[in-house]
């Protein structure tokens, strides 16, 4: 399920492009911190209540709507608003002048706010469970531990192969045309989720 490019592998993708391998692994970053709070409200059984709820799954998923489209939106402004030579000084300096944190950011709400990563661990985890009552939160916890490690091997892979496209030194046009693609492909993303049939 990690290796179909979805809205967070897409994310690292296209930050490793623009700004480089350590920016994109902060993005990854925040992305496992959002999956470990989703985890973490598993095992606390908060996660069944939260899937239950046809109210709480509508809200996360309006949110990942609204949030993607904004992506996409901000992808196709910046690819229409910068003039070619301010596109390629921005592919060659690294998130200029504004550090981290969007990056971090925007991995982590992509991630919190995606109704089926919930679903996944609240609904599927627990079927890989069994035995003891009292061991069910371990095991929760182990599968979770075995999920976050499986997304960090393949966000790696996403961001090594966004590197490498960056680091080829992508003409201005060319950088236009990725924002383009990711624009659209978010926007996308966010037309699946908004017709998706959660509850």
């Amino acid at each position: 399920m990690s290796l179909i490019p979805g809205a967070n592998q897409l994310l690292g993708l296209s930050n490793a492009v623009r700004h480089g391998t350590a920016y994109a692994l902060a993005g990854i970053g925040g992305r496992l911190v959002a999956f470990i709070i989703l985890i973490g409200l598993v095992v606390a059984g908060l996660g069944a209540a939260l899937t239950a709820s046809a109210t709480a799954l509508t809200v996360i998923k309006w949110v990942g709507v609204v949030y993607l489209a904004w992506i996409g939106f901000s992808s196709l402004r910046r690819a229409w608003r910068a003039p070619p030579a301010a596109t390629a000084s921005a592919a060659s300096a690294p998130a200029a002048g504004r550090g981290l944190r969007p990056l971090v950011i925007n991995e982590f709400v992509v991630a919190i706010s995606n109704p089926k990563a919930l679903l996944l661990f609240a609904a599927l985890l627990p079927q890989f469970t069994g035995g003891p009552k009292g061991g069910t939160d371990a095991q929760l916890a182990m599968l979770g531990g075995a999920y976050l490690g499986i997304e960090l091997l393949v966000g790696l892979t996403y961001v090594g192969l966004g590197s490498r496209i960056g680091a080829t030194g992508i003409p201005a046009r060319t950088q236009r045309r990725v924002d383009v693609g990711s624009g659209v492909c978010f926007l996308g993303l966010a037309g699946i989720l908004a017709g998706d049939n959660i509850v």
